[in-house]
């Protein structure tokens, strides 16, 4: 099993900090699972505009290649005016959304207000449902002031949920994938 974590921004280093953290976590969890880190901030990837993927440059190949052999993510998004970077709605965008369907699907995000949680029920969640996901119940939001000036995250409560997301995205998909190969046994 592979978790492919995405941070959705190519500003700032919050975000990453978030994924990687319940990445580690994912890992206590289950040693077994293999966990990898998509940090938009490292690839120069174009703009979705419909045409064929192969004329696409070698880092958008290489995101959507990514995505797409993970058997589960976790998106990670920064909260800007009220909304999802356009880095993140334009993965989003360029992968196909069969890619997701029927996969587990996780949250966590970071803003400047206690009010931009909001953006994880009213904009990501909604998005997950278009693409036919599993989506974990919790998440994680995390305030600027829930970081040390080094970006590292120093709030107990918020490592406490970030422990949690990362126990209920690991049992969600050993489910899934307990439920799968049941199905295929009984040639469903």
């Amino acid at each position: 099993m592979k978790i492919l974590g995405i941070s959705g921004t190519i500003l700032g280093a919050k975000t990453a900090v978030l994924v990687e953290a319940v990445l580690k976590e994912i890992k206590k969890v289950n040693p077994d699972i293999e966990t990898d880190l998509l940090d938009l901030r490292n690839y120069e990837m174009q703009f979705c505009d419909g045409r064929k993927l192969e004329l696409y440059n070698d880092d958008t190949r290489e995101a959507i290649q990514k995505v797409s052999e993970a058997d589960f993510y976790l998106i990670g998004s920064p909260i800007f005016n009220g909304s999802m970077p356009a880095p993140l709605k334009n993965l989003f965008d360029i992968v196909s959304p069969d890619v997701f369907r029927h996969k587990v699907m996780g949250f966590v995000a970071n803003g400047g207000t206690y009010q931009h949680y909001l953006v994880i029920e009213n904009q990501l969640k909604p998005i997950a449902g278009y693409f036919r996901a599993y989506v974990a119940p919790s998440y994680v939001y995390a305030h600027t002031n829930h970081f040390n000036m080094a970006n590292e995250i120093t709030d107990h409560d918020v490592l406490s949920r970030i422990e949690a997301l990362a126990k209920e995205l690991v049992s969600m998909q050993v489910a899934l994938k307990g439920q799968c190969a049941s199905l295929k046994d009984q040639k469903v």
